[in-house]
């Protein structure tokens, strides 16, 4: 499913995410970071504002802990 919004992307252990890091970039980076969004009610992946929202903007906006999903983005990467 997600390949069809994204493409299909290689999988980019190592990136560090941050608080200002743009959704768009995760999801480019690594379309299987999609169900941490999706868990937390962040539904609206393919909507332009994912494509210019850094993780801060949309954890306000969601009211979810930016800290807590920056740190389980970063175990993804491999980060922790």
């Amino acid at each position: 499913m997600f390949e069809k919004l994204f493409g299909k992307k290689e999988n980019a252990k190592g990136m560090v995410v941050t608080k200002d890091t743009v959704i768009g970039d995760i999801l480019d980076m690594d379309q299987e970071t999609a169900p941490y969004f999706l868990e937390i009610g962040m539904h609206c992946l393919g909507c332009p504002a994912s494509r210019g929202e850094s993780l801060e903007e949309a954890c306000a906006v969601h009211g979810v802990d930016c800290d807590q999903l920056v740190n389980r983005l970063n175990e993804h990467f491999g980060n922790q």
